[in-house]
């Protein structure tokens, strides 16, 4: 199984995810809230944060504590952005397939994982984050959701 790439998945996120806006997270910019981007020592205006420092917190905040360089892309890619997006994926991924709910990803997942069809996985994982959304009740937020899950269902393609 070859594992995941990072800068593959990143790319997908950007297109997820845009540049600047504000939205119920606060200012935003690369998807990096403004509240992480002090945690991590950025100073200036959100609409100047570097793309770097954005993939810096991406790869440790979302990307590292799911263990994402232990899956396949096309599973990772999944992952990152239901975290970066919010919600629950280490319980979504367990949940799809099928090992016990405990939301920390080690080898139980991970080898159930890799025994999965990459499109089945897609597509019930995706399944788990709209239900998710749709129980929020932002529908200011719906066309921007529903665009993004469209673009993360052609991610089954990656390798």
């Amino acid at each position: 199984m070859t594992m995941a790439n990072f800068e593959a998945c990143w790319a997908v996120l950007l297109k997820n995810e845009g540049g600047f806006t504000v939205d119920n997270g606060g200012a935003t910019m690369w998807g990096v809230t403004e509240t992480a981007a002090r945690r991590w020592g950025y100073k200036g205006r959100m609409q100047d944060l570097p793309q770097d420092t954005a993939k810096q917190i991406a790869r440790q905040e979302y990307w590292n504590p799911y263990s994402c360089d232990s899956m396949p892309t096309w599973a990772a890619v999944q992952v990152l952005d239901a975290a970066y997006n919010g919600g629950y994926p280490a319980k979504w991924l367990q949940k799809v397939v099928g090992v016990p709910q405990d939301g920390k990803i080690g080898l139980v997942t991970l080898k159930a994982l890799g025994q999965f069809d990459r499109w089945k996985f897609t597509a019930l994982f995706i399944a788990e984050r709209l239900e998710y959304l749709a129980s929020l009740k932002q529908s200011q937020y719906a066309n921007g959701r529903m665009n993004r899950m469209a673009n993360d269902l052609r991610q089954g393609e990656l390798q």
